[in-house]
């Protein structure tokens, strides 16, 4: 990776002194630290990351160091499921997707040769001539499974998870009321929506269900492995 990184630099400055790019040695001082840490950034934590490593850098010239390294291929720009954007290193020859978990939206990195080639075949079979492509797997990493309680509250399931209901709180008019709308103990549901306000939405036997929040505190459910 060392050898990676140092032919990087190089390129960069051979590419950014072509250009004649202004304030040329605080932006390879913007580089080098990128290229330090393995995470996905945000523009501020790289900016914490400069000043960590002793450069004050005017934090506009950091966004703006950032939008050029994305547009010469030096970094790659996601917005995953919280939408926040944040910065990676692009490689060349290199490719790889992302597991993202929407509890603790840890990022985790994986490469698949069967996949790509996989998605290649799939699309020579309709005839579509494929320029880029990225996957984005969203789910639960082990760590926030070993914390998550088994049985839990409606309201504290994450968005596309499937659960079975297993048991109603907080009265038998409460019990009713589900009853009534066609929501019954034993049911596999699948979250569609649960944004943290406004109604958790799910789906069950092909019906779609809209709960306010304080219904779905008193449906406790089980994740399906």
């Amino acid at each position: 990776m060392k050898r990676i990184h140092n032919r990087e630099k190089e390129q960069f400055k051979k590419l950014f002194k072509q250009d004649h790019t202004d304030n040329f040695e605080k932006r390879f001082q913007i580089l080098e630290t990128f290229l330090q840490t393995e995470r996905h950034v945000t523009a501020d934590e790289l900016i914490q990351l400069l000043n960590d490593n002793g450069y004050q850098i005017d934090s506009d010239l950091v966004r703006d160091t950032l939008k050029l390294m994305c547009r010469y291929g030096f970094a790659h720009k996601n917005s995953f499921l919280n939408g926040i954007v944040r910065y990676e290193h692009r490689h060349l020859g290199q490719h790889h997707d992302h597991m993202i978990c929407t509890k603790c939206m840890s990022i985790i990195e994986f490469e698949n040769e069967d996949l790509e080639n996989l998605q290649v075949q799939i699309a020579s079979a309709y005839n579509f001539h494929m320029l880029q492509h990225k996957m984005e797997i969203y789910g639960i990493c082990s760590e926030c499974l070993k914390e998550r309680a088994k049985l839990m509250p409606l309201i504290n399931a994450k968005q596309g998870e499937r659960l079975e209901i297993k048991d109603f709180s907080g009265g038998s008019d409460a019990h009713m009321r589900l009853l009534s709308m066609g929501i019954r103990m034993g049911d596999k549901v699948h979250v569609i929506s649960n944004l943290g306000k406004g109604q958790v939405v799910v789906a069950a036997d092909y019906n779609r269900y809209a709960l306010g929040r304080g219904l779905a505190k008193k449906i406790l459910v089980e994740p399906i492995s």
